[in-house]
């Protein structure tokens, strides 16, 4: 039997040959969704299921169409899937028509379309390729699809294609319609660039052109033939890409659209029978407008506009109408970020609102949160207001249309993902999975602090006795803004639990920052992104060595990635008296180097606020006693360039710190490259042993 680190390498962390992405028809009555054919099966196929029955049908395998490999990827696609971070291949994106009856996916550049029936058969779109996120209109009647920067429009009665939207002549090369600039895709969750509306007679698009942002230069130096990767890289205090909106017309007629005054960011569009909504964002993100859009003139109005002195979030799923046409949106008051529709709040205190999944006539579908750790699934309803929907405990996300929910997510007594139709009489029909069990089953402890501290939990060797012997300890931390480490599923702990394993006490910790505490338990880190996330580690420590009682806090290591990595680098060079070794992969050393709307939300503009800046960058701090460091980096990576990482060796190597520095060649901020994965497990284990004796 392969190793831990290796299958779950081979098995992209336990998530191949699960079923994801669900769609429920408008009727209620099929689901389509993804799943790979077994647990080590990274191609995924499109799959049918009839609620009624209970039936699945495979509508798509990849391996039955003539394509390329994986490795012809078109550039705009390998960016889109690194934005998403998707690690498996196939039909990993598709897009449906307004009732659910035709679906139009992309391989390698080419696009399909295929009926939502059994037994149909995909058909190529006759148009020259690479194509890039095709989508059907409404009433199912053509495709749209942006090539080499340029939205067009294929009618399938007629097998005609056309030009809609694309730059002037007189546009530079860096003009694009209907895709999604650099920052919408990796902080605001908008992938894409352009938006049917309801009757499919228009189109609401995109226009980006990022001239005025910087280029960085990415290269290989394990291929000195190859010439660097130009990337425009909006760093923190630079411009950004200029993005303006247009509704086009099927004739090509454009007329712009009014973002109003003094906004940088499109965050998004809502366009259906209702309204045409777009949001918008200030540069400093203190302000964010929903403004509803007259779609025969493009102009606009506020609708509702929500401020901070801090930043307004942007909740994923809002905007969006009942279907009497009540605005549903949400806000933050009383520290609870709450859901509201028209102007009435419609959740309690104390429920925190993670994102609303689908608003299925008079019923939103929501995820909240009563506790940090639980991530569930919630409905609201004029006539029966705030209930949940499904298990009361674990991470559960959901679908919902004619009155199913697809529900799917996990807990810590089960493994991996597991995924069942609700239907409208209360039954249940369950989604197969053939996801592989990991073979670890994470023994949590959840550690007890003071209201307003850090979440804790620890994970202990198996089989370990208390009192037998002292462990050294490993945390195992993100800590920084959105995303949660302690979360009650499995998933989150096995790796932790396979650290523990190899006989240390693993210390898991989300401090101020990390979502799920409340709007002010985010906002503690504005204007410094390193104390605060700094001192609650150092406090998860000490209360996990107080409840548990087995940990050597004379052997204490730090492992991370992304700002998990800034966060163990940090460790060590900021409190060397508690930290004593450290891995840090794809480190953000210096803030300046990042992009504007995540750290301009957190630091603010560094010509302005430059205190900020030095508090929480690290390329400077070379006065402490040296303590054993692996920095790890993908060469690749355009999102934490590897600049972070060799700045920061160059000022240690200056101070006569010695550390050690593995760089990946051809590696992204990803690494699901399956012996790239298993070794940096392996790799990272051997180092701490080392360094903590």
């Amino acid at each position: 039997m392969s190793s831990f680190p290796r299958r779950q390498a081979a098995t992209r962390r336990f998530t191949l040959g699960a079923p994801r992405r669900p769609t429920v028809s408008p009727d209620g009555a099929r689901v389509v969704l993804l799943r790979s054919r077994a647990g080590d099966d990274p191609l995924t196929c499109l799959w049918l299921l009839d609620v009624a029955s209970g039936e699945e049908h495979l509508l798509v395998d990849p391996r039955d169409l003539d394509v390329p490999g994986e490795e012809d990827l078109p550039p705009e696609e390998r960016a889109r899937r690194e934005r998403v971070r998707e690690q498996s291949g196939g039909v990993v994106e598709y897009a449906l028509d307004a009732a659910a009856r035709l679906a139009v996916f992309v391989l390698s550049g080419r696009a399909f379309t295929v009926d939502l029936v059994p037994g149909a058969q995909a058909a190529p779109l006759p148009v020259d390729g690479p194509v890039v996120d095709p989508r059907p209109d409404p009433t199912g009647a053509r495709v749209a699809f942006v090539r080499a920067g340029t939205l067009h429009v294929h009618e399938l009665s007629t097998g005609t294609t056309h030009v809609l939207a694309g730059p002037a002549e007189d546009d530079g090369p860096g003009v694009s319609w209907g895709l999604a600039e650099f920052v919408a895709a990796e902080e605001m969750n908008r992938y894409r660039g352009y938006w049917w509306s309801p009757d499919g007679s228009q189109l609401a698009v995109a226009r980006v052109d990022d001239a005025p942002v910087t280029r960085w230069w990415i290269a290989d130096p394990a291929h000195p033939d190859r010439a660097p990767v130009e990337t425009a890289y909006p760093a923190a205090g630079t411009a950004n890409a200029d993005v303006t909106l247009a509704l086009v017309d099927l004739d090509g007629t454009r007329v712009p659209v009014d973002l109003g005054d003094g906004t940088e960011y499109l965050a998004g569009v809502t366009w259906d029978t209702h309204d045409l909504l777009v949001t918008v964002s200030t540069r400093d993100q203190r302000r964010v407008d929903h403004r509803r859009v007259d779609p025969d003139t493009g102009e606009s109005s506020v609708l509702v506009s929500e401020t901070d002195d801090v930043w307004v979030d942007l909740v994923p799923g809002v905007p969006a109408h009942l279907g009497d046409g009540a605005l549903v949106r949400c806000a933050d008051s009383d520290d609870t970020r709450r859901l509201v529709v028209g102007d009435e709040v419609v959740t309690p205190l104390g429920l925190q609102v993670r994102a609303v999944a689908d608003v299925d006539g008079d019923t939103v579908l929501f995820t909240a949160s009563e506790r940090p750790e639980d991530v569930t699934l919630w409905a609201w309803s004029r006539h029966g207001g705030a209930t949940r929907v499904g298990p009361q405990y674990g991470v559960w996300a959901g679908r919902r249309a004619g009155g199913v929910t697809v529900l799917a997510g996990g807990d810590l007594d089960n493994d991996g993902v597991r995924t069942y139709a609700l239907r409208a009489d209360g039954r249940t029909v369950g989604v197969a999975s053939h996801a592989e069990s990991p073979g670890l089953q994470p023994a949590v402890r959840r550690i007890a602090t003071d209201r307003g501290g850090p979440s804790v939990a620890v994970v202990l060797p198996t089989g370990h006795v208390p009192g037998s012997r002292k462990l050294p300890v490993l945390l195992d931390p993100y800590g920084g803004p959105h995303a949660q480490r302690v979360l009650a599923t499995r998933a989150m702990f096995l790796t932790s639990q396979w650290f523990a394993d190899q006989g240390f006490a693993v210390v898991v910790a989300d401090g101020r920052g990390t979502p799920g505490q409340g709007p002010a338990y985010e906002r503690a880190v504005w204007g410094d992104l390193a104390g605060p996330v700094l001192d609650d580690q150092v406090a998860a420590l000490h209360a996990a060595a107080e409840q548990v009682g087995d940990l050597d806090l004379d052997r204490v290591g730090i492992r991370g990635w992304s700002f998990g990595g800034y966060l163990a680098a940090l460790a060590v060079l900021r409190r060397p008296d508690v930290f004593h070794a450290a891995v840090a992969g794809a480190p953000v050393t210096d803030w300046r180097l990042y992009d504007t709307h995540y750290t301009e939300r957190y630091l603010g503009h560094p010509d302005t606020h430059p205190d900020a800046y030095a508090r929480s960058s690290i390329t400077d701090e070379t006065g402490t006693p040296a303590r054993p460091l692996m920095l790890v980096h993908g060469l690749a990576d355009d999102n934490v360039v590897a600049a972070h990482t060799l700045r920061l060796s160059s000022s240690l190597l200056a101070a006569g710190h010695p550390h050690t520095v593995l760089p990946l060649s051809g590696v992204t901020h990803m690494t699901p490259q399956e012996v790239v994965a298993e070794n940096l497990l392996l790799l990272q284990v051997a180092f701490l042993r080392d360094a903590l004796g």
